[in-house]
C-alpha cells in the first residue's frame, strides 16, 4: 500500500485523511473541532495551542499501521489569519482569522498612506479588506506593541502547520497571495505595502517558494510526536480554497468552484492573472502555479444554520420545510450579513430578512430564502468572472451545501450552470493530499498537476445538478430584488 496524507486546518475543525494513491480512495479519516474566540468589536480568533492539539488528536487517532506508509504530507489551511512567533517559536498573541473584521481602521489607515484604494490594487491585485493578513498585523502594532516589537515570524495557519512537521520557514506564492502584502501580479512581496506598517516588515517575511516543491521533510521530532515517517517531504501547502481547488480538479481554464461551508467562496483557474476587487473578485495565485481569482462572501451556511437554530429544526427538517416553498420564496429574502460582509465590502454588515407581507410570512419561505440568500451572494462573483472573458463550463461544488440535493437544484438554477459534486469529500484535505503526490512525483521529474487531478479527482455523477429553465427566470428576477434591497442598504452599514 503506498499513501500520502493531507491535513485541512478548517476554522470549525481538523481533518486528516490518508490517501491510497493506486487504488485511488481514502483509507482513513481523522478530525478534531476547533473552538473560537468572538467578541462583539468584530474579533475572531484562536490560538496556536488548539493547533497543536488538533493534530496530537488527529494522527493520535489514525493506525499506526496505516501512518507508517504515508510517503508525503501536504497542508491546507484557513487563509488569511495571523500567527505572530516570537524568536523561541512561541505566539505572542492570538491568531486573528480570515472572519475578523475587528480592522476596519487598520485598512483605512494603509489604504490612505497607500494613495487610495486605485493604488492598493496597482500594488496587490486586491484591495486592503478586513480578512487579510496586512490590517491584522498593523493592528497588532497598534495595539500590543510589546508583542509587535518582538515579533520574529509571520505565518499564515497552514505556514504554521509546516513549520511544525519541518521547521523551516517558507510560503508558497498562493495563500501569500491572500495577506495583502504580496504582489499577485509580479509573485513577490510589495515593499510599498510592507513599509507602510512598518520598516521592518519586509525583512520578516518567509522565503518564498514554487508549489510544487517541499516545504522541507518531516522532522525527528514531528515524527516522534505524531507516528510518521521521519523525512518524507511536506509538500508547500497552500490555503483551503487554492487546496479546494486540487481537490475538486479546478486546475484548467473553464472550471469554477464553488464552496457552500461556513463562508462561501466561487474561483476557477486562470493561466493569467485576473481580477476585478471593485466587484469583490480578489486576485489571488493558485497553488498549482497559476492564478485564482477568487469571490469570498463571510455567510453561507451561516444563515441557514441561523434560521435553522431559529425555528429548532434539525438538517433533514430544514431541507424539508424549504423544500415546501417555491422558487424565489414568494419574495422573501434574506439578506445574511450576520457576520458582517466581504463581499459587498461592509465590516459592519448586519442582517435581515425583508420582502415579508400577511400572505407570505412563514416557516417554509424564509427557510427557502435562506439558502437561495447564499447563492445569490455567489451570483454577483459569477457575473464578474464573465464580464472578464472567463467562459465557466460548470461549477465543481464542495462543503456542506453540496450535501443537499435541494440547494444543488437551487444552485444550479441561480447560477444557471451544471452542478458537479466530488466523489469523495473533503475536497480541501485531499487536495493537500494530491498536491502532496505532484511534489512526491516532482523530485522524480514528473510534474504534471493537471494531469494527476485527471487521474484522482472524480466526479459523483448521481450528485449533478442541472438548470431548469422555468426556475433560471424566476430567479433572475428574484436576483434583481436581491441586489436592489443590497445596494439600498449598504449606506446604512458604511
Amino acid at each position: 500500500m503506498r499513501t500520502v496524507a493531507g491535513i485541512d486546518l478548517g476554522t470549525q475543525s481538523m481533518k486528516v485523511v490518508i490517501y491510497d494513491y493506486e487504488k485511488k480512495e481514502i483509507i482513513e479519516t481523522a478530525s478534531c473541532p476547533m473552538e473560537l474566540i468572538s467578541e462583539s468589536d468584530g474579533t475572531r480568533e484562536q490560538t496556536t495551542e488548539w493547533f497543536d492539539k488538533g493534530l496530537e488528536v488527529c494522527f493520535g487517532k489514525l493506525s499506526a499501521e496505516n501512518k507508517k506508509t504515508v510517503e508525503a504530507i501536504g497542508i491546507s489551511g484557513q487563509q488569511h489569519g495571523f500567527v505572530p512567533l516570537g524568536a523561541d517559536g512561541k505566539a505572542l498573541y492570538n491568531i486573528k482569522l480570515w472572519c475578523d473584521t475587528s480592522t476596519v481602521e487598520e485598512c483605512k489607515i494603509i489604504t490612505e498612506a497607500a494613495g487610495g484604494e486605485n493604488e492598493v490594487v496597482d500594488a496587490l491585485g486586491n484591495l486592503m479588506l478586513t480578512g487579510f493578513t496586512a490590517p491584522k498585523i498593523l493592528w497588532l502594532k497598534r495595539n500590543k506593541p510589546e508583542a509587535f516589537d518582538a515579533l520574529k515570524y509571520i505565518m499564515l495557519p497552514h505556514d504554521y502547520l509546516n513549520w511544525k512537521l519541518t521547521g523551516d520557514y517558507v510560503m508558497e506564492y498562493g495563500d501569500a497571495s491572500g495577506t495583502a502584502l504580496f504582489d499577485s501580479k509580479n509573485r513577490c512581496w510589495s515593499k510599498k505595502i510592507c513599509d507602510i506598517i512598518d520598516p521592518k516588515l519586509l525583512g520578516l517575511l518567509p522565503k518564498l517558494i514554487e508549489p510544487s516543491a517541499p516545504a522541507g521533510k518531516v522532522n525527528a521530532e514531528a515524527a516522534k510526536a505524531y507516528g510518521i515517517p521521519a523525512d518524507i517531504p511536506v509538500s508547500a501547502g497552500g490555503g483551503d480554497n487554492m487546496m479546494g481547488a486540487v481537490g475538486t480538479g479546478t486546475v484548467a481554464d473553464g472550471f469554477l468552484t464553488m464552496s457552500m461551508g461556513t463562508s462561501g467562496t466561487l474561483y476557477g483557474y486562470s493561466d493569467k492573472p485576473i481580477a476585478d476587487p471593485a466587484n469583490g473578485l480578489s486576485g489571488f495565485c493558485s497553488s498549482t502555479g497559476g492564478w485564482l481569482p477568487l469571490l469570498c462572501t463571510m455567510n453561507c451556511t451561516v444563515a441557514t444554520e441561523f434560521v435553522r437554530d431559529l425555528f429548532q429544526m434539525d438538517i433533514k427538517q430544514l431541507n424539508e420545510e424549504a423544500a415546501k416553498s417555491p422558487c424565489g420564496s414568494e419574495g422573501v429574502l434574506v439578506i445574511p450579513f450576520f457576520n458582517g460582509e466581504r463581499t459587498p465590502n461592509l465590516p459592519n454588515g448586519r442582517a435581515s430578512i425583508t420582502g415579508l407581507t400577511s400572505a407570505n410570512t412563514n416557516r417554509a419561505n424564509i427557510t427557502r430564502a435562506s439558502f437561495e440568500s447564499a447563492v445569490f451572494a455567489m451570483r454577483g462573483g459569477l457575473d464578474a468572472f464573465r464580464k472578464l472573458g472567463f467562459k465557466p463550463k460548470e461549477i465543481r461544488l464542495i462543503g456542506g451545501g453540496s450535501k443537499s440535493p435541494l440547494w444543488r437544484q437551487i444552485a444550479a438554477d441561480i447560477m444557471n450552470l451544471p452542478i458537479r459534486v466530488p466523489l469523495l469529500d473533503e475536497a480541501a484535505a485531499l487536495g493537500g493530499a494530491v498536491q502532496a503526490l505532484w511534489c512526491l512525483n516532482s523530485q522524480k521529474g514528473e510534474c504534471d498537476i493537471v494531469k494527476l487531478c485527471t487521474e484522482h479527482i472524480k466526479l459523483d455523477e448521481s450528485k449533478s445538478a442541472n438548470p431548469i429553465a422555468e426556475n433560471v427566470a424566476v430567479y433572475d428576477k428574484a436576483y434583481e430584488e436581491y441586489c436592489k434591497v443590497v445596494k439600498t442598504l449598504s449606506p446604512l452599514y458604511v
